[in-house]
C-alpha cells in the first residue's frame, strides 16, 4: 500500500507494510503531522492484506474522512481522503499513488481546527487598528500618567479618567466626520480602553465565561479551550510588542519582572487566575501567555455532583475526611482540576480554625474569615531576595497554625510539609502532580530527596505512611471533562511497601456517541480502618455510604 500526505501544500508518498500506525504530533508516532492541530495520538491507522482502515483515537479536533468525522474504525477504500487538522493523506493500492492530485480541495465540513492558518490580512482591520494606534497616542499626549500618580489618583480614578479622555477624542473625530465608514464608535472605546489600561484583545476571552484557558502564541495566534476542546479564536494581537505589554501589565502590580535575564514568569490576575509569561530568546514563536480562568463563583460540591465529578456519597466522604483532619493529598495532571477540587475541600474546614496558606501564586480563596495567605517571592535583578515555598512552609509553622494548606508540592518543601503533618498539624492539604495514588508515594520520595537531605528509603516511607491520609485521584478525561477517578487511604507500612486502599473508584465502560466518556464512580467495598472510631467522636455515618450494590444517598451527622 501507498500513503500519500499533504500538509502545507507539499506532497510526499512512501510505502506502507502492513501493520498499525499510529498518527499524531509526537515524537514517537510512526505519520508524525508536527501541527498544533493534531493531537499527541490523534489516530489510529491499520493496513492489513491489501485493505486499510483508520479509527479517531479520541483526538481534540477529530479526524474526517470525506469530509465527515468518523467515530469508529472507517475503511479507506476507494481512494477516499483523510483530513486531520489541516493534513490530508490518502491510502492506496501500490502503483496508483500518481492519483492523488496536486492540489486537493479540502473536503465540505472542515474540522474546526482547520482555521489555524492565519487569515488573509483584512482591510478594514486594518484601517480600524490604524484608527485606534492614533487615539492612543492622542491618549498619552492628554493624560499625564505619572503626575496623576503622584497625586494618588487611585486605579479606579485612573481608568475613569482615561475612558472620559478617550470618549472626548472618539467625538471629537466623529464631529469633524474623520471616524472611516464601518467602524463603531462605542466598540472603538472599549477596545482603546482595554489596550491602554487593561489587557487589550484578551479582556472579551477573560469576560467570557464558557472559556476556561487562553494560549497566546505569539500575537497572530490565540488559542482557547472551551467545553474542554482547544479552539483558535479570532483574537489577534498588532505585534510582539502589545503582546509584552500586557504582560507588563499583569506582573507589575505583583512586583515580579520578565526580561531577557528572567524571561519567564508565573504571576496572577485580580480575579486568582493563573498565568504564565515566557519571551524571547526562549519562545521563539513570540511572547506567549497561557491564562486559567477560574470560575467567577466558587463551585459546591452539588456543582461537582452535577458535572460528574463525583457522587454524593464521596464528598460527604471527603467532608467526614476535613473534619477528622486527615491529611488530604489531591493528585492529578497537569489541567485536571487539583486547585479546584483543593478549594472545595477547603470550604469543609470550620470557620473558627486558623489556616494558612503558602503557594508560588496565590489562586486559593478560602471563604473562612481567619485565613492567613503567604506568597513566594522570586529573585530580583540581582539574583537575591527569593523567598521560596520551602521558606514559607518553615516560617508558618511558628504562626500557630491550625491547618496549613500547601498549593502544591513539587521540590523539597515536600520534607517540610510532611514533618508539619507528623507534629500536630493534622489537617493539612497539599497538590501534586502525579498519575496515579501510588505514584504519589514516589513523587514524594523522589521530593523529599531534593531536599538535599540523604535520608534512607525506610526513613522516608516511614514519614510518608505516618503523615498521609487520604489521597484524591483527578483526572482529565480524553472528552474534556474532569473526574475523581480514585479516593485511596494509605493504611500503613509493612515491610518497606506503603499499603493503600481504593474506598471509591470511577470505572470507565466506554465512550458514548456524542464521544462523552461512560462509566460509573462507586465504592470499592472496603471501608476506612478508622470507620470503627467514629462513634465515639460524635458522628455518626451509615456503613452503606460504602457498599458498591446500594444506591442510598448517605449524610455525615454529628451525635448531638
Amino acid at each position: 500500500m501507498t500513503l500519500t500526505t499533504l500538509v502545507g501544500g507539499v506532497r510526499e508518498s512512501r510505502e506502507l507494510a502492513d501493520g498499525a500506525y499510529i498518527i499524531g504530533r509526537g515524537a514517537a508516532c510512526r505519520i508524525c503531522f508536527p501541527s498544533p492541530d493534531v493531537s499527541e495520538r490523534h489516530a489510529l491507522l491499520t493496513v492489513r492484506a491489501g485493505n486499510a482502515t483508520i479509527e479517531d483515537l479520541h483526538s481534540a479536533n477529530g479526524t474526517y474522512v470525506n469530509g465527515e468525522q468518523i467515530d469508529g474504525a472507517t475503511d479507506l477504500d476507494g481512494g477516499k481522503i483523510v483530513q486531520i487538522g489541516e493534513c490530508m493523506l490518502r491510502v492506496s493500492e501500490d502503483g496508483a499513488a500518481e492519483e492523488y492530485p496536486e492540489e486537493e480541495e479540502a473536503p465540505a465540513g472542515p474540522p474546526p481546527a482547520a482555521e489555524d492558518e492565519i487569515p488573509p490580512p483584512d482591510p478594514m482591520r486594518e484601517i480600524r487598528r490604524d484608527v485606534q494606534e492614533q487615539i492612543q497616542k492622542e491618549l498619552l499626549k492628554r493624560m499625564d500618567m505619572k503626575r496623576l500618580t503622584m497625586q494618588g489618583v487611585d486605579r479606579e480614578g485612573l481608568e475613569d479618567t482615561a475612558r472620559e479622555k478617550i470618549r472626548q477624542i472618539i467625538d471629537g473625530v466623529v464631529a469633524n466626520g474623520r471616524l472611516p465608514e464601518g467602524i463603531d464608535p462605542v466598540r472603538l472605546e472599549d477596545d482603546v480602553f482595554n489596550e491602554a489600561m487593561r489587557l487589550g484583545p484578551l479582556e472579551d476571552l477573560l469576560a467570557d465565561d464558557s472559556v476556561s484557558e487562553i494560549m497566546v502564541n505569539g500575537p497572530g495566534k490565540v488559542y482557547i479551550e472551551r467545553g474542554g476542546k482547544l479552539q483558535l479564536s479570532d483574537c489577534q494581537f498588532t505585534d510582539d510588542a502589545s503582546v509584552l505589554s500586557v504582560i507588563e501589565r499583569i506582573v507589575a502590580p505583583l512586583g515580579r519582572r520578565i526580561d531577557e535575564s528572567q524571561p519567564y514568569v508565573d504571576a496572577r490576575l485580580a480575579d486568582g487566575s493563573r498565568v504564565n509569561a515566557i519571551i524571547a530568546p526562549l519562545a521563539l514563536s513570540g511572547p506567549t501567555i497561557t491564562i486559567r480562568k477560574f470560575s467567577k463563583k466558587a463551585l459546591t460540591p452539588e456543582d461537582f455532583i452535577r458535572f460528574g465529578t463525583w457522587t454524593h456519597n464521596a464528598a460527604e466522604f471527603m467532608r467526614l475526611c476535613v473534619l477528622l483532619r486527615k491529611n488530604i493529598i489531591v493528585a492529578g495532571g497537569t489541567g485536571s482540576g487539583k486547585t479546584t477540587l483543593l478549594n472545595l475541600l477547603s470550604g469543609y474546614i470550620p470557620h473558627n480554625e486558623r489556616i494558612i496558606t503558602v503557594e508560588d501564586a496565590a489562586e486559593l480563596r478560602l471563604q473562612q474569615p481567619h485565613v492567613v495567605r503567604l506568597e513566594a517571592r522570586p529573585p530580583n535583578i540581582e539574583g537575591k531576595g527569593a523567598v521560596t515555598i520551602r521558606d514559607l512552609v518553615k516560617n508558618c509553622l511558628r504562626m500557630r497554625p491550625d491547618r496549613i494548606i500547601v498549593g502544591e508540592c513539587r521540590g523539597g518543601e515536600s520534607l517540610d510539609m510532611l514533618q508539619a503533618m507528623n507534629t500536630g498539624h493534622d489537617g493539612s492539604l497539599t497538590t501534586v502532580h502525579a498519575n496515579s495514588p501510588r505514584d504519589v508515594i514516589s513523587r514524594l520520595e523522589t521530593m523529599v530527596l531534593m531536599s538535599g537531605m540523604e535520608l534512607p528509603s525506610r526513613a522516608i516511607r516511614e514519614q510518608i505512611a505516618s503523615a498521609v491520609d487520604v489521597i484524591i485521584h483527578e483526572s482529565r478525561m480524553s472528552d474534556g471533562s474532569r473526574k475523581v477517578v480514585a479516593i485511596t487511604e494509605v493504611t500503613g507500612l509493612e515491610g518497606n511497601q506503603i499499603v493503600m486502599q481504593d474506598i471509591f473508584g470511577f470505572k470507565q465502560s466506554g465512550v458514548g456517541e456524542d464521544g462523552k466518556i461512560a462509566g460509573e464512580f462507586k465504592p470499592t467495598g472496603a471501608m476506612p480502618t478508622w470507620f470503627d472510631q467514629l462513634p465515639g467522636r460524635g458522628i455518626r455515618v451509615d456503613p452503606r455510604m460504602f457498599d458498591p450494590d446500594s444506591d442510598v444517598q448517605v449524610d455525615v451527622e454529628r451525635a448531638r
